[in-house]
This record gives structure tokens, C-alpha cells and sequence, in this order.
């Protein structure tokens, strides 16, 4: 091997030489063998070697490395890697290419953030190379779909935000719409559904059948429909919740849902939900949508115990914290304690007797009454106006 490289190295014509090194290459290729792979990546990134002769032989050296043996290649793939470090800025498309045939065989073997550690080293700031928007974007939903995959949000997160300043140029309905999705995925998982609800039911609205390459299905959007409820459901309690709820339930699509008995029981009957139809509905849900957060509670629980006291508001005038705790399945400083939160984030209107140990609860049908007067009195006038017009010989557009 030293020989063969030694005599490649004393070849004066620059052609010639380069033919002699591809064979190298070549039979190295084909030994899959670990050692002479490395002897042959630090012949080639020494001073004996012309910079522009092992730029051209790496960047065959990287097209080929797919020839390998998955284990193999991994080793020699991180070894060349790191070879080339100190001098990463004479071989930014080299690398580019090793790190991108390395990503895809993690992500072939399922090793999702592997996969997307080997991207995220691609340097999409470079200055010593053309890099278009359309690339940069591609990369960064890339490698947040593959954080995704391992439900790391936080990873994620950063990569999306990186594509939100280049989303808003972009053309490309494809990638625009896999950002869409991604974005939506890390509300869901970080527990911010009520705004993962809106980014759902938004793209399960999509209208066309074809974007670019990808074909939509119906499954697809129901799917982004189903996780829309789900989130809604999950989120908490309060006016925007019911508003969404609200939204959803006159969505016709909804009734084919199977999750739909409580979207109907949450929003239109508004009643009080037992433990049998949590427990039904806790089986669709994703392991994150279950997790135990800091007073105890799971995210379902939570979610669950304020709409239950939310449908609780608008059964009772009053209702001791003994019997709310009753009502809602926990002990009564518990069920005081959210329900204080609840009033203080104008999420519910009541008020609270600590002295009686009662939860006082607002009817808000009154002020629904007089906002329906209010827009009779504006349609009225606008009414009165149009007769006067009208009286007047003036057309009237209809």
C-alpha cells in the first residue's frame, strides 16, 4: 500500500496521477479494509498530496463510501471526519458529502438523532461555498424531522427556528408544508396544545392532492384532524379552549373521528366526564400527552379536572370545596387550588369564600344577552339607514 501511494505521489503529471490514485482508491474500495482506508485518507491529506488533487480523489473517496460495509463505513466515515477537521475549510463539499451518506445510513438503521448530529455539522453558513435558500431550508426541516422522530423537541425547536427566516421566502410547497408540520409537532410535545391544535387543524384543511412530489391523502389530513381534537382537548380550560372545541365540533370531518363522543360530550353537552370515557380516551394518546407533571398530575388529568370544574360552573350557583373535591375525584385544597388559578387567569369567573369554604361561581349569560341586544341595535340602524335611502331614490347595492 505505502509503495503503490509512494509511486502515485512521484508521478509528475497531474493527470496521470490522479488516474493512479482513483485506482488505489479503487482496489481499497473493494478490501473493505479499515486499515488501508485510513492510510490512504492520511496519504491523501498530506503535503505530499496537491491540494487540488485530493479534493478531486476525497470527493470520489465520499461518493463511494455507500460501496462499504454498513460498519465500515461508520468507522472510516468518523475517521475521515475527523482527518479533515483542521482543514474542513480546503473540504467543505467532502465533508458535506461523507456527513450526508452517513446520515442516511443511521436513518436507515432507525438511529434518528445519530442521523441528525451528522447534519446538523454541515455548515450551512459557509462563505467559501454558494449555498441557496432552498438548500439551507431543506437541511434544517431535515434534521428537525429527524429529532422528531426521537421526540426531541428541544433539538427540533432550534432547527425550526432556524427555517422560520427562510420559510417565509421560500417557494417550495413541499418543504413548506413538511416546516408546517414540524412546527406543530413540537408545540404538541411540548405541551403547548392549544397552539399545536390551530397548527393542526390548519394543514388538515390543505386543499390540493399534490404538492410537488408528495401526494396528500385523506388519511393524512385526518390524522392531522385527530391530532387538532386531541390537542384541544388536552388544553386548558378557559374561553380560547371552547372557542377552538367550538370550531372543530361544526367540522363535519369530525364525526368520523374516533375520539368524537367526547368532543361532543366536552363542547356540546358540556358534562361532567367520568372515569370510563378518560380512561377510553387516554388510550389514544401519545406518551408525552400522558406524562406526570410537577403537582402530580398527568397532562390528561389536568386537563380533564379543569373541564370538569368548567361544566361544574355551569350546573351550580355555589359548591363547597368538599364536594367539588368529590365531584372532581381529588382532595378539596386541591380542587380549591386550581380553581383559584382558573379565576385568576380569567380562564373561569367565579369567586372564592375561604372563610365558608365556598367556590362562588358567574353566570356569563347575562353579558351573552346583552352583546346579542347590542349587535340587534346595530342591525336595526343599519336597517333604519337603508330604508331612509332608499326613500330618498338612492340604489341600494344588495
Amino acid at each position: 500500500m505505502e509503495g503503490a501511494l509512494a509511486s502515485a505521489s512521484a508521478i509528475t503529471d497531474q493527470r496521470q496521477k490522479i488516474e493512479q490514485y482513483k485506482h488505489i482508491l479503487s482496489s481499497v474500495m473493494a478490501s473493505n479494509d479499515v486499515s488501508q482506508a485510513k492510510k490512504f485518507i492520511d496519504h491523501m491529506l498530506s503535503d505530499d498530496v496537491p491540494l487540488v488533487v485530493s479534493r478531486q480523489i476525497l470527493q470520489t473517496f465520499a461518493q463511494e463510501l455507500g460501496r462499504l460495509e454498513p460498519e465500515v463505513q461508520k468507522e472510516i466515515a468518523h475517521y475521515s471526519l475527523n482527518q479533515i477537521q483542521p482543514r474542513v475549510v480546503s473540504f467543505e463539499e467532502q465533508v458535506l458529502i461523507i456527513r450526508e451518506k452517513l446520515a442516511e445510513l443511521y436513518e436507515s438503521e432507525q438511529e434518528w438523532s445519530k442521523a441528525a448530529q451528522m447534519l446538523s455539522g454541515i455548515d450551512l453558513d459557509s462563505g467559501m461555498r454558494v449555498i441557496d435558500d432552498t438548500y439551507r431550508l431543506s437541511k434544517c426541516v431535515q434534521i428537525a424531522r429527524l429529532y422528531l422522530e426521537d421526540d426531541d423537541a428541544v433539538n427540533a425547536e432550534a432547527f425550526i427556528n432556524k427555517a422560520s427566516f427562510l420559510v417565509s421566502n421560500s417557494q417550495h410547497e413541499v418543504l413548506n408544508l413538511q416546516y408546517k408540520v414540524c412546527y406543530a409537532r413540537i408545540l404538541d410535545l411540548k405541551r403547548k396544545f392549544l397552539e399545536a391544535a390551530l397548527r393542526y387543524y390548519d394543514i388538515s384543511q390543505i386543499e390540493k392532492r399534490q404538492i410537488g412530489d408528495e401526494e396528500i391523502d385523506e388519511a393524512a389530513l385526518e390524522q392531522a384532524l385527530a391530532a387538532a381534537v386531541t390537542c384541544t382537548i388536552l388544553a386548558a380550560a378557559g374561553p380560547q379552549r371552547s372557542r377552538v372545541l367550538a370550531t372543530l365540533y361544526k367540522d363535519e370531518r369530525c364525526s368520523k373521528l374516533k375520539i368524537y363522543p367526547i368532543l361532543q360530550k366536552q363542547v356540546y353537552l358540556e358534562r361532567i366526564l367520568r372515569k370510563p370515557e378518560i380512561d377510553a380516551f387516554a388510550e389514544e394518546l401519545k406518551p408525552h400527552q400522558k406524562a406526570l407533571l410537577p403537582d402530580n398530575f398527568t397532562v390528561l388529568d389536568r386537563a380533564m379536572i379543569e373541564h370538569n370544574l368548567l361544566s361544574a360552573s355551569k350546573l351550580y350557583t355555589n359548591i363547597s370545596f368538599d364536594e367539588l373535591g368529590t365531584l372532581l375525584g381529588i382532595p378539596p385544597h386541591k380542587a380549591e387550588k386550581i380553581a383559584s388559578r382558573m379565576i385568576y387567569e380569567d380562564r373561569m369567573r367565579g369567586s372564592i369564600d375561604q372563610v365558608q369554604a365556598v367556590i362562588h361561581f358567574e353566570d356569563d349569560t347575562e353579558e351573552l344577552q346583552q352583546w346579542d341586544q347590542q349587535i340587534v341595535g346595530v342591525c336595526q340602524a343599519l336597517n333604519d339607514i337603508l330604508d331612509g335611502m332608499a326613500k330618498r331614490g338612492f340604489s341600494i347595492p344588495v
